[in-house]
């Protein structure tokens, strides 16, 4: 099994960003999250978040939703596209983890820990249009502090079949703060047979290696820590490894923003590519000399040659 993977971000971890971390060390990758009804209703967008080619394996596609018909039907229609184009998912990954509230208050995400019988269906139908295909679940903590079900939550998914499991180590109330609590992620791999992710607060190799230690986890998921910092997966490898992680340079620092924002301009186009790709842009400046100015006019900018040389113009 792979040891370190870059989380599904929605909005973040594209596809181009996606083939940046995979070329620094990202064993494993996972769409952004689709609505699997919008798939069933033949949504053009949804599809593109969707494309992968062979070069991105083992690659899952994730799928959110509320109901077993549309998780079934989505997960058949996604695979069935991938295959036109020769590609077989690693796995069909279930989010019930979000926290966002436009999909909790649909009873997405983060709300199906607060309804198991609900999601054991969807599992059970997502699995039974899956062609043998594996079936994984990203979860959090629980709803909130006061409803902590994650163990038993991760049982059930591991009893209607879900090849494996990825904890978020917060409820969907903290969000993303305070610190995540690993310790829950211990609690569910002694529970569990099947593999466990730990997910939440790794910024760096030594955030890595510690939840290994502490959790006895199978893989990590690495999530805002790799936003503009790619090379934590090389540091996480290095540090696993026992040796000494390269220093990231400025100019290292700039040159592969540039590389980014070709690859989403190639996959993309230019006017969508550019504008896609100002988030992570801004995280690859980030905390450079100057940069509350450069990502100011990184959100003005809408195309490749003037973003180009904006980058550019901070290695003076």
């Amino acid at each position: 099994m792979y040891k370190v993977s870059l989380a599904p971000m929605a909005g973040m971890a594209d596809r181009a960003y996606r083939l940046i971390c995979k070329s620094h060390g990202a064993e494993y990758l996972t769409t952004e999250m689709i609505s699997a009804k919008a798939v069933c209703y033949g949504d053009k967008k949804t599809f593109e978040i969707a494309e992968m080619d062979q070069s991105e394996m083992p690659e899952a596609i994730q799928i959110f939703g509320s109901e077993p018909e549309f998780m079934g039907k989505g997960a058949y229609l996604l695979l069935e596209h991938a295959s036109k184009k020769g590609i077989t998912p690693s796995a069909i990954d279930i989010n019930m983890g979000c926290p966002v509230p436009k999909i909790t208050r649909n009873g997405e995400g983060s709300s199906l820990m607060k309804n198991p019988g609900l999601a054991g269906r969807i599992i059970d139908e997502t699995i039974k249009n899956t062609s043998g295909i594996p079936v994984t679940v990203k979860m959090r903590l629980g709803w909130d502090s006061a409803s902590i079900n994650v163990v038993e939550f991760a049982k059930m998914a591991e009893a209607h079949g879900a090849s494996s499991i990825c904890i978020h180590a917060r409820t969907k109330e903290q969000m993303y703060s305070p610190s995540a609590d690993w310790s829950w992620i211990a609690k569910v791999k002694q529970q569990v047979s099947i593999p466990v992710v730990g997910n939440g607060d790794i910024f760096d190799g030594n955030d890595a290696v510690n939840m290994f230690k502490q959790t006895n986890c199978d893989a990590v998921a690495v999530a805002r820590g790799a936003l503009g910092n790619p090379w934590i997966f090389e540091d996480i490898r290095d540090r696993l490894e026992g040796k000494t992680p390269k220093n990231i340079t400025k100019s290292i620092r700039i040159n592969e923003a540039i590389r980014y924002l070709k690859l989403a301009v190639e996959l993309k186009g230019e006017e969508k590519g550019v504008i896609e790709s100002r988030k992570i842009l801004g995280f690859f400046v980030k905390g450079l000399y100057g940069s509350p100015r450069v990502r100011n006019l990184i959100n003005l900018t809408s195309n490749e040659k003037d973003m180009t040389e904006l980058l550019l113009s901070m290695e003076d």
